[in-house]
């Protein structure tokens, strides 16, 4: 049976490195279904407590914007979750986003 949208989506988070970050679209693209980013977003919104576990907070906007952040557990985890990982976060936006964005079509 083949996976749901929703756990091909978890499927490439799991994949994402420590330390970096991609966007819904990205996955969105990856996944062949390139104008479903909202979908995308939506499956981060339920995958908080998923096994194993999905790395959510590593998922931003296309301009590396903090978008989903209002949808983890207290307003300041997402960006405390990426600076444990090294990143820098200023107003809601990942610093130096082309350098730490990884792009699932290409590592996949």
């Amino acid at each position: 049976m083949e996976p749901s949208f929703y756990e091909q989506v978890y499927e490439v988070v799991r994949l994402i490195p420590y330390g970096r970050v991609t966007s819904y679209g990205a996955i969105a693209k990856a996944l062949g279904a390139g104008k479903s980013s909202r979908l995308v977003g939506y499956a981060m919104n339920l995958a908080h407590d998923l096994q194993p576990p999905v790395p959510a907070h590593r998922v931003v906007n296309h301009k590396g914007l903090l978008t989903g952040k209002f949808h983890f557990r207290g307003p300041d985890l997402m960006q405390e979750l990426l600076e444990q990982e090294g990143l820098t976060v200023k107003n809601d936006q990942v610093q130096n986003f082309k350098t730490v964005f990884w792009d699932p079509a290409i590592e996949i």
